[in-house]
């Protein structure tokens, strides 16, 4: 699998060894310009997602807890949804916008990515970022409905991230409107049997407005999925309990707005994009190492990942020019 990212990091890197910037506030990124072409929307893409990765694993080092590994995996489909994909704005969550699209992170271990991404889109602070797992701070180790308006539910308890999304779907539905709910869960939740229960149910309410993000990153706590518990073939368990389903490369941008953009299904089914992607990519250490569920970098650690996140952020668009 490519991950998006190699050849750009290996263009940068060629040209001599490169220092971390010193510590900085993530920027309000914004969402993609009005009328932006497709290739300059991936660039913008490419670039607040490694803006977020530099933020997301100095906020984890500086605080000494955090899940670094998932939350790489997921930041991709974050930063699409939230910077180009969903309805959504700070205004519309300010005036509490019923119409507006809504993501439910069910993987709620994965906060620090969900909070670093809103950073990137202006809904909430920068400075807020360094208060993560702060006494008193609104931005706890899993996501708080009652602390940040853009989170939409508590989560965090695996398993209860989908049923609580089939109900926003469901309401959806009732009062007809078209605003869609993504759902984003870790597969090593996809064992829960709560999960499958809520699927069956968005199949037969036929929620087509209902859309999974499968973060298949291989990897849960501790272990390989597949030596924990087996979901293959997960793609035909969906399909036969009537989802429609979309693989994709989990750091492909273009392959990330192709799928979303197909939502929602014409069929009337709920979707699962099935996300396949690597625990802690792009940062070569981390990738695929299921140390890197919980494990904390230490200050070398943390700047060897922000010299490879540099180069690569130096790459991105000069195939463009």
């Amino acid at each position: 699998m490519t991950n998006g990212y190699a050849d750009l990091a290996a263009a940068a890197a060629a040209s001599g060894s490169l220092l971390p910037e010193p510590d900085r506030e993530i920027a309000v990124l914004g969402r993609v310009p009005v009328g932006a072409s497709r290739e300059a929307a991936i660039t913008h893409l490419q670039r607040a997602a490694i803006e977020v990765r530099r933020r997301s694993i100095q906020t984890v080092g500086d605080v000494g807890a955090g899940h670094i590994g998932g939350e790489f995996s997921i930041t991709d489909a974050l930063v699409t949804l939230y910077l180009s994909e969903m309805n959504i704005s700070p205004e519309q969550v300010e005036a509490c916008d019923p119409e507006r699209d809504r993501l439910v992170l069910s993987k709620g271990h994965a906060a620090n990515a969900l909070y670093t991404t809103l950073v990137a889109g202006g809904y909430i602070p920068a400075q807020s970022l360094r208060t993560f797992l702060q006494p008193q701070s609104l931005l706890n180790g899993h996501p708080a409905r009652t602390k940040i308006k853009a989170v939409e539910a508590s989560t965090g308890p695996l398993g209860h991230g989908l049923p609580i999304a089939v109900g926003m779907a469901l309401a959806a539905k009732l009062a007809r409107s078209p605003r869609r709910t993504f759902v984003l869960l870790g597969d090593g939740e996809m064992q829960e049997g709560a999960n499958w229960e809520a699927i069956m149910c968005a199949a037969h309410q036929r929620l087509s407005g209902l859309i999974g993000v499968l973060d298949r990153n291989r990897l849960q706590q501790g272990a390989r999925v597949e030596d924990t518990n087996g979901l293959e073939p997960i793609a035909d368990k969906l399909r036969a309990f009537g989802w429609e389903v979309i693989e994709i490369d989990g750091h492909d941008f273009a392959a990330l707005l192709d799928a979303f953009a197909a939502t929602p299904a014409v069929s009337g089914k709920p979707t699962m994009i099935i996300a396949h992607t690597d625990k802690g990519a792009p940062v070569s250490y981390m990738r695929d190492n299921v140390a890197w569920h919980h494990k904390v970098p230490n200050a070398e650690q943390v700047a060897l990942a922000l010299i490879e996140l540099d180069a690569i952020l130096a790459g991105i668009g000069k195939d463009a020019k």
